[in-house]
């Protein structure tokens, strides 16, 4: 018999932690799964995990992704209508020293997330994609209808290659399947690689930050709420396949098979020095910007176009970057006990 809770993977990270949180909020139950790998602090993974742990409606597995026997047997024991697939190994940069990494958890991990999914009876499985799969395309905003077919990290390959994998098993065995593109999370509860953390980090302790592209970077930074938000929304509107999807001018981003993908940002980039400048203001204190150039991996400017999410779930996410930093400021100083 199936119960009716949905699994999140990579439970104990930052997005699943408050994606598990908005779940348990609406009264449904969660089964978390995370492996709490030493990638970053462990005990920031923790101490999410504690605050879930409060929630009756909560049950954590420690358990990795790649873990074939053992996967196949929390499906079988579940066979949960909903799955959530959030864990992955992170980061552009970690990737270009750490390969194998990604090969081992984006794409074995993920196998058995379809298999799973496959031999269980999922009615909708949400993933997460990344905006860096649009790679080498320069024209903005970044559409889902744009030819994503040049990453520039293996990374950013990992995870188109996770839009495929879901397409071949919605088209071969009719599995609802969802893709998500995070454009450059952030929020309280962040993870300590990405450049918010860095950031506040180093503005704290005196401590110059590194501004690629002599500080032109643009990023469309998307609050933690409105992608908890959409993801939330999302669970309930599983994709049904386009009858009228033209294999002559294919659409990217849809498929006759229940296969659907979405830009999740804030449809507002800012410059890295405009973002820096409100974190001054927050903490307090001046930063010390060191200057460098373009490194291997990184794209000068990301930028979301939600138009297919706002028509098919009425939202967009929204939250100014001043409302938002204010708020990862505050709990940085709460967490950190500054």
């Amino acid at each position: 018999m199936a119960d009716e809770s949905v699994l999140v993977t990579g439970a104990a990270g930052f997005i699943g932690f408050h994606v598990a949180q908005r779940l348990l909020a609406a009264g449904r139950e969660v089964v978390g799964l995370d492996s709490v790998n030493d990638y970053y602090d462990p005990k920031l993974k923790e101490a999410r995990l504690e605050i879930l742990g409060r929630d009756p409606g909560f049950t954590f597995v420690k358990l990795n992704l790649t873990d074939r026997k053992a996967m196949k047997t929390l499906f079988a024991q579940h066979r949960f209508p909903f799955v959530i697939h959030l864990a992955a190994q992170a980061g552009v940069r970690h990737s270009l020293t750490h390969p194998h990494a990604y090969v081992d958890a984006n794409l074995e991990g993920f196998i058995n997330i379809l298999e799973g999914c496959r031999h269980g009876g999922c009615r909708h499985l949400v993933f997460a994609s990344s905006s860096s799969v649009y790679g080498a395309n320069t024209r903005l905003p970044f559409s889902v209808q744009d030819n994503v077919d040049h990453p520039i990290s293996l990374y950013a390959a990992s995870k188109k290659a996770n839009e495929l994998m879901a397409h071949s098993y919605s088209h071969l065995y009719k599995i609802p399947a969802t893709g998500l593109r995070f454009f450059t999370v952030y929020g309280p509860w962040g993870r300590p690689d990405m450049a918010m953390f860095l950031f506040a980090g180093a503005i704290l302790a005196g401590e110059p930050i590194k501004l690629f592209n002599h500080g032109k970077m643009r990023r469309d930074f998307t609050y933690i709420d409105d992608v908890s938000q959409a993801v939330a929304r999302l669970i309930d509107r599983p994709p049904q396949g386009r009858p009228d999807w033209d294999g002559i001018h294919p659409d990217p981003s849809s498929s006759t098979a229940p296969w659907k993908i979405y830009n999740i940002g804030n449809s507002h980039p800012e410059e890295l020095t405009y973002v820096i400048s409100l974190l001054e203001k927050e903490f307090g204190r001046p930063a010390i910007k060191d200057m460098l150039p373009m490194q291997p991996g990184d794209v000068a400017a990301t930028y979301a176009d939600v138009t297919d999410l706002e028509r098919d779930i009425g939202f967009k996410p929204a939250t100014p970057i001043e409302d938002g930093i204010a708020r990862f400021a505050k709990w940085y100083r709460d967490y950190h006990r500054i």
